[in-house]
């Protein structure tokens, strides 16, 4: 097995320093080969700005579409597959051998990409065989889409039609929580919230694909709704199945690697009395709004009694992607709360 890294940081300084700091931890692999570190000049690249205070949604997705064009087309000959990650990474336990059965249990002329996370592009499985025309792919639609949809889009070019998921999943970013085979790993950021079980429906009128639905933002796992290009009045909203006795609910948006793809202004809402099939509340109360994408706020009792929806409010035109990681709501069922008081009475 050889780990290829593409340093793809253009700054001299920086790369110097890198590549003295691997190279003192990592030597012996590095001179047996288990270990390449490999860095484009920049004039390799198309033009991208990336110093530049104001810079485009394109110039985004280009730098990073021509990195890994680069590190795929270098990797083609050096295994039999490829295995895309990034830096700042957790591994499952054992993850290689998990890997191994997974490949060995499927024939190899039945699937193009094989997803062991739902992260991005993390945990992304390749035969290197298709790295040179994912490579061409990446550098003729560089500044038109992100890296993650180009790759799956990639994969339905060549009759792929549905994604792989195996789980459970082996890799997470680090600022995550997750549970493997009974063992519990905990990153930087706090703890998985213990939520009493609420269960519900979500519905959207932004664009979505079948990898990263409404649902998604609606989970206790790593997964994510993902949307492009939203508008002003585009909405994402949980209607719970019955009405509950809220207090507190968080809103977690954009990546927690570099706090890209956030809703830049949006609010959270609480509905009532709901109607209607699909059913959806006559009544909404503001209950904050989201700074630097983020809301997690404690409810009064009197607003958070009997909520049936909870509703996250897009404010502003957005170009370029939005993640909506999580929608957490912590509360109780208000019929079984108001059983238990009736039980307490007799």
């Amino acid at each position: 097995m050889t780990v290829l890294v593409h340093l793809a940081d253009s700054d001299p300084i920086w790369l110097r320093r890198t590549i003295s700091h691997i190279s003192s931890l990592y030597k012996s692999q590095i001179l047996t080969g288990q270990l390449l570190l490999i860095h484009a000049p920049p004039d390799a690249y198309p033009t991208v700005n990336n110093v530049q205070k104001e810079i485009s949604q394109g110039q985004i997705y280009s730098k990073q579409n021509v990195d890994h064009a680069f590190l795929m087309s270098f990797a083609t000959k050096l295994s039999t597959y490829f295995l895309l990650l990034e830096d700042d990474v957790f591994f499952a336990p054992n993850f290689v051998s998990h890997i191994r059965s997974n490949v060995i249990y499927r024939k190899p002329n039945t699937w193009v990409l094989l997803e062991f996370s739902n992260m991005g592009i993390l945990g992304k499985l390749l035969h290197s065989r298709d790295l040179p025309l994912l490579a061409r792919f990446l550098l003729l639609f560089h500044k038109e889409r992100p890296l993650t949809w180009l790759i799956l889009h990639f994969r339905t070019l060549l009759a792929q039609q549905h994604p792989i998921l195996c789980r459970p999943f082996l890799f997470y970013h680090r600022l995550t929580h997750f549970t493997f085979e009974n063992k519990t790993l905990t990153g930087q950021e706090e703890d998985a919230p213990v939520l009493n079980i609420l269960t519900g429906t979500v519905y959207t009128d932004m664009r979505f694909s079948d990898i990263h639905s409404p649902e998604e933002a609606f989970t206790l796992d790593e997964s994510f709704f993902w949307s492009y290009n939203v508008s002003t009045g585009n909405y994402l909203i949980v209607i719970l199945n019955n009405p509950a006795n809220l207090n507190r609910v968080q809103v977690r948006t954009g990546s927690i690697m570099d706090g890209k793809y956030t809703l830049e202004k949006g609010q959270v809402e609480l509905g009532y009395e709901p109607e209607g099939r699909p059913p959806n509340c006559t009544s909404f109360t503001l209950l904050g709004h989201l700074v630097q994408g983020q809301l997690d706020q404690i409810i009064l009792e009197g607003v958070g009694h009997e909520v049936s929806c909870v509703k996250l409010a897009v404010n502003a035109n957005q170009a370029g992607g939005l993640m909506i990681r999580h929608i957490y709501i912590w509360g109780e069922n208000a019929k079984h709360r108001e059983d238990d008081q009736t039980d307490g009475e007799s």
